[in-house]
């Protein structure tokens, strides 16, 4: 959950190296820290606690020149934010600096055997153990430091993304990789390293996406080699980067969580083209190449983590009302430690914004060690849940930066939708009309989108009346059960309101003792088979003095004459309404946090990327 850059080049390495910060500082940033190897082979390494902004004016005045240098941005999982905890991380001499992103389970051990050989710790990190190591093996058997780091590497448990450079080889920069995303970018006379390809696409479109256990030596003047951690050559396969700078800019709003909130029109269509034939059928190459796995699925298991399971929540209920297919929702966190009974004849589908979500990728792995058949849908080209799922969807959103998830919501939702419609159609379960019915409103749903997002500036002016609540209540039914969590998560994550998303039949069973003239309940509520059960749940509400903000159909009146407020969407199809119902929740949220001050894009202990279990 920590961002990696690095440069090795003609150019002073450190603007490129703080640019690439900025970009990545969704992944993390509660330190920062940049190695750079001056033109005279002294290593200058500069830490500060905070923000990236932070650690430039701690730089000011220092020496920050040369063409060689990795820097980070991190999200601490071993010790408390500080100075001396953030990366790079260096050894006793201070030749050597490493940057990690990932964990080292077994930290503990090395450390404690490093001590008996007399290293000595400044930080309380897992990534200063992993540092400390290549240089003992390097002084205690005298091999050059890629022979060490390869060594070193094959002694650690756990992930890693790290990347390497050495005082003694001014001219080289070693990379590696396990479990963590790393990329490559390749230039004319220069290469870049990333976390992701955000730092690169400024620099260059030709990227490098490196494999677990692979190890990339960068040097000066020669071309990319990369070996695995055993030292055998792999082949290097140079991709074409489709992303542009714009994409990474704010584009004139003030928050990037805002820009992606109203990119939604233009996202949900990029999600759906070319994916829906003659306004009638859906096709997904995923399904229609094979074919024969998922009409012969006995069920399908879907792991994901935080929005990504709320989305899978709404993609159950998809499937099996139009595939008549058994789904379980399975938190990837919790999957493989529960014995999951998964095998032959299943079909796992993980969904993961980011790709790289290691909790996810870890049921990935178990389940096709036991037969499941799996299915990826994820956002990132080229991520790691893309080459490790058997087959998948992208959901093509382009890149999201604000950290709390919102047009990956909605895309992931869209998704699950034509993967419902697709194979309902192939087992025979969902007429052809019916099929062609929901596809002309997934066609639609950009328009449908654009519409719901004209409650902009009324909902800025309810959420002023909110702002200072301490407790929120999300309550839907049905296919928006999942809406109320989804809607819920946002407020908490970045106003650090609590709120509670639950059934609203299932209020009755506990949470309404909650209610009082101090807990606001916001009801999803769109036109559907459940209106009048969810009407009866708002009547409880009101007889108990709670205030209710309700999301309804538009022109809905029997809502309307009892709620406090009503926030109007467009009618959509039932399946499809927790596409349109989120767009206000996000809003909600986004102009409470905004009102109360929170740093939307990074709220505090948050991380975009989370490849840390």
């Amino acid at each position: 959950m920590c961002g990696i850059v690095g440069y090795l080049g003609h150019r002073d390495a450190y603007p490129i190296l703080i640019k690439g910060l900025h970009r990545l500082e969704y992944r993390g940033y509660d330190s920062a820290g940049v190695a750079l190897l001056t033109a005279g082979d002294k290593l200058n390494i500069y830490k500060s606690r905070g923000k990236v902004d932070d650690l430039e004016r701690f730089c000011e005045s220092k020496d920050v020149s040369g063409t060689l240098g990795i820097a980070h941005t991190r999200w601490a999982t071993h010790g408390e934010p500080n100075d001396i905890n953030a990366h790079p991380h260096f050894n006793a001499s201070g030749s050597l600096a490493l940057v990690h992103n990932g964990t080292i389970e077994n930290y503990a051990v090395l450390r404690e055997a490093l001590e008996r050989h007399g290293c000595l710790f400044r930080s309380d990190t897992d990534t200063e153990v992993l540092v400390q190591l290549i240089d003992y093996i390097r002084r205690s058997t005298g091999c050059s430091t890629l022979d060490a780091t390869r060594e070193a590497l094959r002694e650690v448990v756990g992930a890693y993304a790290i990347a390497l450079i050495d005082s003694d080889d001014p001219d080289c920069l070693i990379a590696a990789r396990k479990s963590s995303p790393l990329v490559i970018g390749v230039g004319e006379g220069e290469t870049f390293i990333g976390s992701d390809a955000s730092p690169l696409v400024e620099f260059t479109n030709k990227v490098v996406y490196l494999k677990d256990d692979e190890i990339a030596i960068i040097r000066r003047g020669e071309p990319l080699q990369v070996i695995t951690n055993d030292n055998r050559p792999s082949q290097i396969d140079i991709q074409e980067l489709r992303l542009s700078v714009a994409q990474l800019e704010k584009g004139g709003y003030p928050h990037f969580m805002l820009k992606e909130i109203f990119e939604q029109p233009q996202t949900i269509r990029d999600c759906i083209r070319g994916r829906i034939i003659d306004g009638r059928r859906v096709q997904l190459s995923g399904i229609q190449d094979n074919q024969e796995q998922f009409a012969s699925a006995s069920r399908i298991v879907i792991v994901a983590c935080g929005t990504s399971w709320h989305a899978g929540l709404i993609g159950k209920r998809l499937i099996q009302e139009l595939a008549n297919l058994p789904v379980q929702v399975e938190y990837a966190s919790e999957f493989r430690y529960s014995n999951p009974v998964v095998g032959p004849g299943d079909i796992v589908i993980a969904i993961s914004q980011s790709g790289e979500t290691a909790d996810t990728l870890a049921a990935i792995k178990l389940a096709r060690e036991r037969g499941a058949f799996v299915y990826g849908i994820c956002n990132v080209v080229g991520s790691s849940i893309a080459r490790e799922t058997n087959t998948g969807t992208y959901i093509h959103v382009g890149p999201e930066i604000g950290v709390a998830s919102t047009k990956a919501f909605t895309g992931q939702v869209t998704v699950l939708a034509m993967l419902a419609v697709s194979l309902g159609c192939l087992r025979g379960t969902l007429s052809d009309d019916a099929a062609a019915e929901i596809a002309r409103g997934i066609q639609s749903l950009p328009d449908l989108i654009s519409d719901a997002l004209s409650v902009n500036d009324s909902i800025k002016t309810l959420s002023a009346t909110y702002t200072y609540v301490h407790n929120f209540l999300y309550l839907g039914r049905g296919y928006n059960y999942p809406t109320a969590l989804e809607g819920a998560l946002k407020l908490k994550e970045i106003s650090y309101i609590h709120a509670e998303g639950y059934p609203a039949a299932e209020m009755k069973h506990g949470p309404i003792a909650l209610i009082d003239n101090e807990l606001p309940t916001v009801f999803i509520a769109p036109a559907d088979e459940l209106h009048e059960k969810v009407i009866s749940n708002i009547r409880q509400v009101k007889a108990r003095g709670g205030a209710v903000i309700a999301i309804v159909t538009r022109g809905e009146r029997s809502i309307t004459e009892i709620a406090d407020h009503t926030i109007e969407i467009p009618a959509a199809p039932v399946c499809l309404s927790p596409i349109i119902a989120a767009i206000p929740l996000q809003l909600l949220a986004y102009h409470i946090a905004v009102m109360k001050g929170r740093d939307v894009d990074m709220p505090r202990n948050l991380a975009k990327s989370v490849t840390v279990e």
